[in-house]
């Protein structure tokens, strides 16, 4: 979709369809107001009539308005006024832009980006609308034969600022929000191919096609270099499968040769059967979407290649399927990980931890400024914190406000958790230097406390996306979390946000 950004008034844009709020009850916003002025009230009969109440997420698609150059005027219901915060301004960008697309507008001008939200700049709200509008068009089809056709789909939006003197802002949000819409609908996209397509080498061939669009450095580090990097403890989860693992290691170098790289690490397991210790088979279909970490971390790198921003970046990305067979692990196995750390492996459908520890030692070469890794960890991370927000553990405070905040800003939001010691005794194993799981009691507690033995060097933080990557139901499909929270975390290391 095209984006541009104007400033003027709502009743002399010549459009397929202007678009401004109705607050709860019955409220015009002050764009709704200039159109109903120039229409010698038009707009506030209906209102009064009780055709719009302005209730939060309700649309009244308005035809030949008198004193107007648009061919339509939409109404968006915007909730009480005092109520108006980021979901809802979020929700109110959502129903427009879904109208529009549904009623054959093949452009709208949104004056909802001229509404106050609290604690928000004009830059936010044009930032925050073009990654909604996108995500509302996002389409996955590729593999119906007939494909649902939208009659005259939307092709561009123009989004209004109140004043002049926020232009240049404005477009440099839109330019960012575009950009994380992107990164988010590559990342949806991998995870919502199925399995038997987006496999390790699929993921790896991703990987190298982003590299030569955006000249980003690619390497792919196969099984046998990764035996002779030690990484049994990766190696151990792939041997079930008859798709052989990749490590996928990508370098964008923004920044000067020698500054440090933020470096993320995301989980790529392309398929969970949970292994020997295997999964109930209800929903296991949605197992596709135990690679999420990693398509998170490579939409990631996609958008900061788009916006050139002045930092290096580095991307790990540990790549397997997790099967049962003759040749899988067992429960009970002890294994030797890069760090020459052992780890019995009590239970084999804990396999993410197993392959991000080898890749997070990996990533100690890199000398990093700040390590991240993102996965779908643990099911106790949903029973804790449910699909809102991601669970956030830190070693460093100050690492783990600066996530907290950027995923505040993007409302792509986390929670942090605790990482105390104490929680470090139920991995104890009689047998080896550790037990890759505990007892159910705190279980995504447990997972980190088992991540962190691996990153004692760095300022490192894990965020456990388990349940907010995709949804289930009628919705059903990757969301394309936390792209937006870690770019936003990168524009703000940087300073480029407004």
């Amino acid at each position: 979709m095209e984006f541009s950004i104007k400033s003027g008034s709502p009743e002399k844009q010549r459009s397929a369809c202007v678009v401004v709020g109705v607050f709860e009850p019955r409220k015009l916003t002050l764009a709704a107001e200039l159109l109903d002025n120039a229409a010698h009230n038009h707009i506030s009969d209906i209102v009064r009539r009780g055709d719009m109440e302005g209730k939060a997420g309700s649309t009244l698609l308005l035809h030949n308005v008198p004193g107007t150059l648009c061919d339509r005027v939409l109404l968006v219901g915007l909730g009480k006024e005092k109520e108006f915060g980021d979901k809802e301004f979020g929700d109110a960008i959502r129903s427009a832009v879904k109208t529009l697309n549904e009623t054959g507008a093949f452009d709208g001008t949104v004056f909802l980006t001229e509404t106050s939200v609290r604690k928000r700049t004009c830059a936010w709200r044009v930032r925050q609308a073009a990654i909604v509008a996108q995500e509302t068009v996002y389409r996955f089809d590729q593999f119906k034969s007939k494909k649902d056709k939208v009659r005259r789909p939307l092709r561009k939006l123009t989004f209004i600022v109140d004043r002049r003197n926020e232009l240049a802002a404005a477009e440099e949000a839109l330019k960012q929000g575009q950009a994380i819409a992107e990164g988010m609908s590559l990342a949806k996209d991998l995870g919502n191919l199925p399995p038997n397509v987006c496999n390790p080498a699929h993921l790896a061939e991703t990987a190298r096609e982003l590299a030569n669009e955006h000249k980003i450095d690619c390497q792919i580090i196969e099984r046998d270099e990764m035996a002779e990097l030690g990484m049994h403890s990766l190696l151990a989860v792939a041997r079930g499968s008859h798709q052989p693992p990749k490590l996928i290691v990508l370098h964008y170098r923004g920044g000067k040769a020698d500054d440090k790289p933020v470096v993320l690490v995301g989980k790529g397991i392309t398929f969970d059967t949970g292994g020997i210790s295997l999964k109930p088979a209800p929903e296991m279909d949605e197992m596709k979407y135990d690679m999420c970490g990693a398509a998170s971390v490579i939409g990631t790198i996609k958008a900061a290649a788009l916006l050139k921003l002045p930092l290096n970046l580095t991307v790990i990305v540990p790549a397997s399927e997790n099967m049962p067979g003759g040749s899988a692990t067992r429960p009970g196995d002890i294994v030797t990980s890069m760090s020459g750390q052992t780890i019995e492996i009590l239970n084999t459908d804990a396999e993410g931890r197993l392959i991000l520890c080898d890749a997070l030692t990996f990533a100690d070469r890199f000398a990093p400024e700040v390590l991240i890794d993102i996965a779908t960890l643990t099911g106790a991370c949903v029973i804790a914190l449910g699909h809102v927000a991601s669970g956030l553990y830190a070693n460093n405070d100050g690492l783990a406000r600066e996530l907290l905040h950027a995923g505040d800003e993007a409302h792509d939001r986390a929670w942090q958790m605790p990482l105390w010691n104490d929680y470090q005794e139920a991995l104890k194993s009689p047998f080896a230097d550790m037990a890759n799981v505990g007892n159910r009691a705190g279980g995504s507690i447990t997972a980190a406390c088992f991540l962190a033995r691996f990153t004692k060097k760095h300022s490192w933080a894990h965020l456990d996306i388990a349940g907010t990557a995709w949804k289930s139901g009628v919705d059903k499909g990757a969301t394309g979390r936390p792209v937006s929270l870690l770019v936003h975390y990168l524009l703000k290391r940087l300073g480029l946000l407004s």
